[in-house]
């Protein structure tokens, strides 16, 4: 790996936005790719942020400083990543369920499949499972995304999987749950794909999920 982006990636993950984006900008006059710095330096840095998130070093202020550090690299690459053809891993909706406001944690696992160079639908809070369904149709996604922060709320990720299965979509997309209250067994048992514990893990949750 070239100094250039070893640095990228340490700025990245100390949330220097600024110094991200400039230095993105100087990879791409030494000639590399806009390919090779996603994937070679900008997404090992965030895989490092959501491993130190996971492992209780980092917090949700620091994930925030570097995911919008991130999305100013992404400025820069977006533009000459659409021209070269490269390849998103999908397209996500995301959401948080009806009768929930909530949206930290939601807005985080945004961010990450962002900057995972996902296509991020953000459908916001208080989702019906009919939105859910309309978004799947209309963007035609490969991953739905639904977040819960709250006991009584939980009850509508399974409302929202049944919507799926009776539109006739849910064999075409999908489905990963996560938010507090949110456990692996009642994702198992509201029949959804994958559950993420945490923004970094939803991540590797959703590329793992698309890749089967």
């Amino acid at each position: 790996m070239s100094n250039t982006l070893q640095l990228l990636e340490t700025s990245l993950i100390e949330g220097r936005g600024p110094i991200v984006r400039d230095l993105t900008s100087t990879a791409l006059e030494e000639g590399i790719s806009a390919a090779d710095i996603l994937q070679k330096s900008l997404m090992l840095g965030m895989d490092e942020v959501g491993r130190r998130m996971g492992s209780g070093e980092f917090y949700i202020p620091d994930v925030l400083i570097a995911a919008r550090s991130m999305d100013m690299a992404l400025e820069v690459l977006r533009p000459l990543l659409a021209e070269g053809g490269a390849a998103q891993p999908g397209t996500a909706v995301i959401g948080t369920v009806k009768g929930d406001l909530h949206d930290i944690g939601k807005n985080l696992v945004g961010m990450m499949l962002q900057g995972a160079n996902f296509e991020v639908v953000d459908l916001g809070t208080d989702v019906s499972a009919d939105q859910f369904v309309a978004a799947v149709r209309e963007h035609e996604a490969d991953l739905i995304c639904i977040s819960a922060l709250l006991t009584t709320t939980m009850v509508e990720m399974k409302g929202t999987v049944e919507a799926l299965l009776e539109a006739g979509l849910r064999d075409r997309v999908r489905i990963m749950v996560g938010g507090a209250p949110v456990t692996q067994a009642y994702a198992s048992a509201v029949g959804a794909d994958g559950y993420a514990r945490d923004a970094g893990g939803a991540v590797v949750v959703a590329r793992e999920l698309l890749s089967t």
